[in-house]
């Protein structure tokens, strides 16, 4: 097994911080008020630390474990029994002292715990993880019969749509937070972004080579949430051996993954159904897809028969993935083109070049990872929202999209529409956008609905 610690982000990518795409997520940590501090703040907690470990709630404040939310935020807390450890699973009890929740525990994080089970008589060990994984992974069999999922192949497996990336854990929409699973093929890459999780790492790699049998399992834990959390970023080889090449297939196209080095775990896999869209209304159209990647909704809406697609992202190295992908899938090379930009400025200069477009696409980066950056994020999809609308011919679509969790479905939309407003369009809603199925939201915990889209027509 080989592994190594990051003290840096790979190079950038659109959903990524960099030089050429603006950061919208720059953290004040300055400010006391931010919810960024990872500081431990143990000490006004602690109750007795000879009791049996506890963590005892608040009066009144057991209301959202009543209703299965799966957090513990720290106001919520009266005190810590006894002496745990970060990662910990502990009982949590109402001020009473009534059983609520069995729950991995952490200082250092504004979210005190995580709920792993509702049940008093649960035992939080291996086989309950061996269970949980087992579970999710035959749902997603259930809901994607001709996929190959977790090492098993569905009654359609092989046919030319085969989807072979999958999301396999979706992390508390899944009872099992702050793990993320991604499958891309015989890859697995595991993502871990709690302190509870993180305890029990080893076993949750041991379980997914038992039930899945990947030729590898990736670790991708270098997400903002480990610092939240207070845990250090890591990646590397879990099991097996890395290949040198990995591709995904959707709906038949072909894409090629970077799993140590690329965005999130390697690819959008929760955009799978909206590229789908993008293709069945691209016929025709001149398109320009902003904040590209490595060209998913471009490949898509070329094969769609769109006239001309124009991509620009940031990231030389993920526009020469997205021009590797479309050679791979036989498209036409010469109704693409990539350009290499900051897309705030490269959209302002197509504005003042008078081009136009008939399908936009604007799925940028997460602007707002958290409430704190609400304010800051909402000018930054104003501002892109409005670049597109003056882009768009009358008639036109525009794809726009949130993948903020601080930024909810009802203010995303808010904001798009004042952008309409300043843009002096009128524009339609046709289609409200989410993440595909396997990316489930759980109904006690909204927040697992990330990803908000719509598709606008502007007036002809």
């Amino acid at each position: 097994m080989t592994e190594k610690t990051k003290s840096k982000r790979a190079p950038s990518t659109p959903h990524r911080a960099s030089q050429g795409n603006r950061d919208f997520r720059k953290r004040r940590e300055s400010r006391p008020s931010d919810v960024s501090t990872s500081q431990p703040r143990s000490a006004p907690l602690t109750g007795n630390t000879a009791a049996q470990p506890a963590i005892l709630l608040n009066a009144g404040r057991e209301k959202s474990l009543l209703r299965r939310h799966p957090w513990v935020f720290s106001g919520a807390v009266e005190r810590i029994d006894g002496a745990p450890a970060s990662g910990d699973t502990l009982p949590v009890r109402d001020s009473d002292g009534k059983f609520l929740a069995w729950a991995a525990y952490n200082s250092a994080s504004q979210i005190t715990a995580r709920v792993w089970s509702w049940r008093e008589d649960e035992t939080i060990d291996a086989d309950f993880f061996r269970r949980k994984i087992a579970s999710a992974i035959a749902a997603r069999i259930h809901l994607f019969p001709s996929a190959s999922v977790g090492g098993a192949r569905g009654e359609g497996g092989g046919n030319a749509t085969q989807n072979t990336g999958m999301r396999l854990i979706h992390a508390e929409s899944d009872n099992l937070p702050g793990l993320i699973v991604d499958q891309y093929g015989e890859v697995l890459v595991m993502q871990i972004g709690s302190a509870g999780a993180e305890r029990w790492r080893d076993a949750i790699a041991d379980i997914l080579q038992e039930l899945c049998n990947p030729s590898c399992i990736y670790e991708r834990s270098d997400s903002d949430s480990r610092t939240l959390e207070g845990l250090e970023l890591r990646c590397g080889v879990l099991r097996g051996t890395l290949p040198e090449n990995i591709e995904v297939i959707e709906h038949g196209l072909r894409f090629k993954v970077d799993v140590a080095e690329g965005q999130k775990t390697g690819f959008y896999l929760d955009q799978r159904d909206n590229r789908a869209l993008t293709e069945t209304l691209s016929s025709g159209r001149d398109v320009l897809n902003c904040f590209c990647y490595t060209g998913g909704f471009s490949l898509y809406a070329l094969r769609g028969g769109a006239k001309s697609v124009l991509s620009m992202d940031a990231s030389a190295d993920a526009l020469h993935i997205a021009a590797q992908n479309l050679t791979r899938n036989g498209l036409d090379e010469s109704r693409a083109g990539w350009q290499e930009a900051d897309v705030f400025v490269a959209l302002r200069k197509l504005r003042d070049q008078g081009r136009s477009f008939d399908l936009i696409i604007l799925d940028p980066p997460k602007f707002a990872p958290t409430a704190a950056f609400t304010e800051k994020a909402a000018r930054g999809y104003k501002d892109i929202n409005l670049l597109g609308f003056k882009l768009l011919r009358p008639g036109g679509l525009l794809f726009t999209y949130s993948c903020s969790g601080g930024i909810s479905e009802e203010l995303f939309q808010k904001i798009v529409a004042g952008a309409a407003l300043d843009a002096g369009v009128d524009a339609q809603i046709i289609h409200y956008l989410h993440a595909g199925a396997d990316h489930p939201v759980l109904l006690s915990f909204p927040e697992g609905a990330y990803l908000k889209g719509l598709v606008l027509r502007v007036a002809g």
